[in-house]
């Protein structure tokens, strides 16, 4: 009979993934008691939606656990380096890559998605990013980034790195999703 030892849930794992909780629950507060049209509303100059930002952070957490384990492959086949950023026109999506439009489209809150499913959808992510770290040996496994425009040639990231990455993300989407929040009804997450 084999008997496999699971792996420690060390302090560091379990400070950076109750930080991360921390910052999740700041931005699904921004969406307590909302209606749907107002978690779809832009009443900012942004493009922004609260919907649209806890979509796209779930979405993004979801690529990043995975990144912990498949590497690249996360990412699937989207090739950032080709992309001529100044001939994108948004208003005209001929001139968008698809995968770009994917990406744009995480943003969004469409008519057929309610609040309750996006923020069920945010929760599913956040138990499977707690899986993925819950398993790992260590926080020092590694793989490249994919090239893109923001990331240095040759460059990688770390589980850790991952998770840091997740918490300053999730930190600055709630500080959106807050400023939206207060221009909708005056309600704050904090304060």
């Amino acid at each position: 009979m084999t008997t496999t030892t699971k792996p420690a849930m060390t302090s560091e794992k379990v400070s950076l993934l109750a930080t991360l909780a921390d910052r999740r629950q700041f931005l699904i507060l921004t969406s307590r008691d909302l209606t749907e049209e107002q978690a779809r509303s832009k009443p900012t100059a942004s493009e922004l939606c609260i919907g649209g930002i806890i979509k796209h952070v779930a979405s993004a957490e979801d690529t990043w656990a995975r990144f912990i384990t498949d590497g690249t492959a996360a990412f699937g086949d989207a090739d950032w380096t080709s992309v001529d950023f100044a001939s994108i026109d948004v208003a005209d999506p001929s001139t968008v890559p698809d995968f770009v439009l994917e990406r744009m489209d995480q943003f969004v809150m469409h008519e057929d998605e309610t609040l309750a499913h996006v923020v069920h959808r945010y929760a599913e992510a956040a138990r499977r990013t707690e899986a993925v770290v819950a398993g790992l040996d260590s926080l020092d496994v590694r793989h490249d980034l994919p090239p893109a425009p923001w990331n240095e040639p040759g460059a990688t990231r770390s589980a850790r790195d991952v998770l840091l990455h997740l918490i300053g993300e999730t930190a600055q989407h709630a500080g959106h999703a807050d400023i939206i929040r207060e221009t909708i009804d005056g309600q704050k997450s904090m304060g």
